[in-house]
């Protein structure tokens, strides 16, 4: 059964679920435990690399993942770039999320209030 799991800090929406089924043929969905999912979404600013500090991903992805799985990778930036690399060295494939942004602008009591609508569009491959 093709997975896809999920290196994200959000979670998916019902058309990001719909894209990964479609364009991949992914049947389920594999998050991080709470600890897991704590390391990926607070990488210490001080560390000067992440490799060690993300060895505990690296072994949830070495006894979760299969070949050709999928695998959402998306967060700090150097952990993103790290973890992409290390899923396509295990055969997997590495994906971002790609979205269209549209900004509404609203006055409320004489001032100007943006809000950002972010759309999905597609994953894309690394």
């Amino acid at each position: 059964m093709k997975k896809m799991i999920l290196l994200f800090s959000h979670k998916l929406t019902p058309l990001q679920i719909t894209d990964a089924k479609s364009s991949f043929g992914v049947e389920e969905f594999l998050l991080l435990d709470d600890n897991l999912q704590n390391i990926w979404s607070n990488v210490p600013a001080e560390l000067e690399e992440v490799v060690e500090y993300l060895q505990p991903v690296r072994d949830f992805l070495i006894e979760n993942m299969q070949e050709d799985d999928v695998v959402l990778v998306q967060g700090d930036f150097g952990a993103t770039c790290a973890m992409a690399s290390f899923v396509k060295s295990l055969a997997g494939v590495a994906v971002y999320a790609t979205t269209k942004r549209d900004v509404v602008e609203r006055e409320i009591d004489g001032k100007i209030v943006k809000t950002s609508i972010f759309e999905h569009i597609r994953f894309r491959r690394f």
